[in-house]
C-alpha cells in the first residue's frame, strides 16, 4: 500500500485478495456500463467497480444465436433479451471489461446474473481472459415454486459454484438472496467449498406494487433507502465471526454513517448504487470524507482498527442480532 501523510487515515482494505484503496465499491448499475463512466467513478474515489450485470439469458441467446428457441420462467425476459442482445451484447460486454482495465487502476469486477449452471458458464473464461479482476455471480433465487423444496432451491448455489470454479481462476463472489430456510447454514456450507472468495449480502429484487386507482400492478420504489441497510447489517454481524470469507454489504448504504455501521458489524467493504443516482458521483468523496473524519474523532488509524468490533461475537448482548420481536421495547404500549 502507498504511504500516506501523517494527517490522513489509511482507508485501504483487501477484498477477494485484491488491494482496494478504500472499502467503497460501486455496485452493478447504469453507472458501470461504460468506460467513461467507470473512469469518472474512479476519479471520484471509488475503491472498485462491479460492471453492469450481463444476464444468463443474454449469454445463452448469444451462444445459441436463436432467441426464439430459448424459454424462461422470467416474465418479460424474452423481450428483454431480444432488446439487449441486438448488436452482440456479449461481445460488447467483453469490450467493456478490456476498455475499463486500460482506463482505470482500480479493480474491475464482472457481474453475471444467473439462475442455473447451464452452458453459459463457459463464458466465464472469456471474462477472465479479458482481464476482469474477479467475477460476481448475482444468483437470483426467489423460492416461489411450491413444488420445489428448500434443499432443491439452495442446491442451485452449489451447482453454479461448482460449474464456474472449473472454468476460472479469478476470485468468485456470490451475491446472495436472503430467501433461505437456513441462511447462515447455507452461506457457511458454501464458504467451506473453497471455491468462493466472498459473499455480497444481499440481492435487491424487483418488487411489485399495486396502483389502487388504476387497479394495475406496477413497480415499487426502484432505489433503496437507508432503512434497508439493517438487513445486511444483521447478517454480516451474525456471520462475520463464523464465515472466513469476505462479506460485503449491499443495499441501504447511502452515507458515511451507513458505511461505518457495516464495517463495525464486520463487513470487508460496502457496495453503493442508489445514493449515486440520488446525489451524483460526488457522493463517493462525501462518504469517504465522512468515514475519515469519524476515524479521526475515534482515533482510528486504519480500517482494521475497528472493523468487526460490533459483530455478534464482540458485543455485550449478542442476542440483539437474533431478536425477532419488538416485545422488549413495545410490549407495554397500548
Amino acid at each position: 500500500m502507498e504511504n500516506k501523510p501523517d494527517d490522513m487515515k489509511d482507508l485501504s482494505t483487501t477484498y477477494l485478495g485484491l488491494n482496494l484503496k478504500n472499502p467503497l465499491i460501486v455496485g452493478s448499475c447504469g453507472f458501470t456500463n461504460s468506460v467513461d463512466k467507470i473512469a469518472e467513478l474512479a476519479r471520484n474515489g471509488a475503491g472498485a467497480v462491479v460492471l453492469k450485470s450481463l444476464f444468463e439469458e443474454q449469454i445463452l441467446a448469444d451462444l445459441s444465436a436463436n432467441l426464439e428457441s430459448y424459454t424462461t420462467d422470467y416474465p418479460g425476459a424474452t423481450d428483454y433479451v431480444r432488446e439487449y442482445t441486438r448488436g452482440n451484447e456479449v461481445e460488447a460486454y467483453l469490450g467493456l471489461i478490456a476498455g475499463a482495465k486500460k482506463k482505470v487502476d482500480i479493480p474491475v469486477i464482472a457481474s453475471i446474473n444467473c439462475v442455473s449452471d447451464k452452458e453459459w458458464t463457459s463464458f466465464a473464461k472469456s471474462v477472465e481472459n479479458e482481464g476482469a479482476d474477479a467475477l460476481e455471480l448475482n444468483v437470483s433465487l426467489l423460492p416461489s415454486n411450491p413444488r420445489m423444496t428448500s434443499e432443491q432451491n439452495e442446491r442451485m448455489y452449489l451447482d453454479v459454484v461448482g460449474s464456474i470454479s472449473e472454468k476460472v481462476s479469478i476470485p468468485v463472489v456470490l451475491k446472495m438472496s436472503h430467501y433461505s430456510a437456513s441462511l447462515a447454514n447455507l452461506i457457511q456450507k458454501l464458504s467451506w467449498t473453497d471455491k468462493i472468495a466472498g459473499f455480497v449480502l444481499f440481492n435487491r429484487y424487483y418488487s411489485p406494487d399495486i396502483d389502487v386507482e388504476k387497479m394495475v400492478v406496477k413497480s415499487s420504489e426502484l432505489l433503496s433507502n437507508p432503512a434497508e441497510g439493517t438487513l445486511p447489517l444483521r447478517w454480516i454481524a451474525l456471520l462475520s465471526g463464523i464465515v472466513e470469507k469476505d462479506l460485503v454489504a449491499s443495499t441501504g448504504v447511502h452515507d458515511s454513517d451507513g458505511m461505518i455501521k457495516q464495517l463495525l458489524a464486520g463487513a470487508t467493504a460496502v457496495q453503493i448504487v442508489s445514493t449515486i443516482y440520488k446525489n451524483g458521483m460526488g457522493q463517493i468523496g462525501t462518504i469517504l470524507q465522512g468515514l475519515e473524519s469519524w476515524m479521526e474523532q475515534k482515533s482510528f488509524a486504519k480500517i482494521d482498527d475497528f472493523r468487526g468490533s460490533l459483530a455478534y461475537d464482540k458485543v455485550a448482548d449478542p442476542a440483539v442480532f437474533e431478536r425477532t420481536q419488538f416485545m422488549k421495547y413495545y410490549g407495554g404500549l397500548s
